[in-house]
């Protein structure tokens, strides 16, 4: 089968299509979580090798796609400022805002830098005590150890010129969201493993129990995808709802509890707008009164600033499993990696990236 040449194991990933042909007695809709899945899926053509009753939709698994539009804008207005060095992931660069990008803000004269970790922008702030130095901090509970290490790590050193754009956002609440929606169609869930791995995942099973849907932690190799997928189907055929971890290498039920004890110090819940999908409940971080010196919102004053989406724009729809990328009108031809109307078309785990990146007009053959 061509679309396994290059998996390390493809006999491997025969067996696992043939297993799934064998389990797949009724239709089914399952969503895989994570932006790194989907373009496996997509990459490896596994969603093509798969029965047609199972039929795979993709997540808001990717933070750059969900960082809302207000929070690019507010960081261009701070990136903008003469006194400020923005320091981001280099995947924001390009995600566009309601007029311009981080990068395009770079070649008007603003002083942006990527840098690879949290700690390399509190070693600057350290470096040019006269400038000061914002860190973007995106990304779902996997990053947020860093910039929480980050924040504790400037306040130690007491510095006066460090500060976060916080744009954190967790997992389960977005998966309650798109379980609770009226238009919802997810019958069972590819977890996040790498998520899980940070934060566990014993949040997940009220929420199996509560929509009655099984979850499967799952992994990122297409080997990963195909056992959870098998696992998953196994439970929606006999009517079980349960959380199964097939990425058990690396992710255990309770996390990492250093980890999240320091994210608990550094930061708190909050109400926090999803880019495309709205706002939902408890599903953002903020910082924690012990460091709200450290919120570049408050420290530049932008927090007023808003912003309205494209409306040629399908890039919630897309997020929340009731689209496809090629079902977008504006896909490939108004919306582009050179000129996207939204972040899935850009970031390197967007779904609207994999499907333009590996050429697909549609989900099978």
């Amino acid at each position: 089968m061509k679309y396994v040449d290059e998996f390390r194991d493809a006999r491997a990933a025969e067996r696992y299509a043939k297993l799934l042909k064998a389990l797949v007695k009724r239709p089914w809709t399952v969503m895989e979580v994570c932006g790194g899945q989907t373009h496996a899926i997509v990459r490896f053509g596994i969603d093509r090798m798969i029965p047609e009753r199972l039929s795979l939709v993709h997540g808001p698994g990717c933070p750059v796609c969900v960082t809302p539009l207000e929070l690019i804008d507010r960081a261009i207005a701070i990136s903008r400022r003469p006194e400020v060095v923005f320091c981001s992931f280099g995947d924001m660069l390009r995600v566009p805002g309601s007029g311009w990008s981080l990068s395009q803000a770079r070649a008007q004269g603003a002083d942006v830098r990527v840098v690879y970790s949290p700690l390399d922008a509190v070693e600057l702030a350290r470096q040019l005590p006269q400038r000061q130095v914002v860190f973007f901090a995106v990304g779902f509970e996997t990053t947020a150890p860093m910039a929480a290490m980050a924040a504790h790590q400037a306040k130690a050193l007491g510095l006066k010129n460090f500060s976060l754009l916080v744009a954190h956002v967790l997992v389960p609440p977005a998966m309650e969201a798109i379980l609770s929606s009226p238009r919802n169609k997810v019958q069972g869930f590819l977890a996040a493993g790498h998520v899980c791995t940070v934060a566990g995942f014993e949040d997940y099973g009220p929420l199996a129990q509560k929509y009655k849907v099984p979850i499967v932690v799952t992994g990122f190799e297409p080997l990963d995808i195909l056992q959870g997928l098998a696992m998953l189907v196994r439970q929606l055929e006999a009517g079980r709802c349960e959380v199964q971890n097939q990425y058990a290498r690396s992710a255990r039920a309770a996390g990492n509890r250093t980890a999240i004890a320091l994210v608990q110090e550094v930061f708190e819940p909050c109400r926090r707008p999803w880019r495309g999908i709205g706002p939902i409940e408890s599903s953002g971080l903020r910082l924690t009164k012990t460091y709200t010196e450290l919120d570049a919102e408050r420290r530049f004053d932008v927090g007023d600033i808003a912003a309205v989406e494209a409306k040629d724009c399908l890039a919630g729809e897309v997020l929340q499993g009731l689209r496809k990328p090629h079902e977008c009108p504006a896909f490939g031809t108004l919306c582009t990696p050179q000129n996207p109307l939204g972040a899935p078309m850009v970031s390197s785990e967007g779904a609207c990236a994999a499907y333009h990146k590996y050429h697909r007009q549609q989900t099978r053959a």
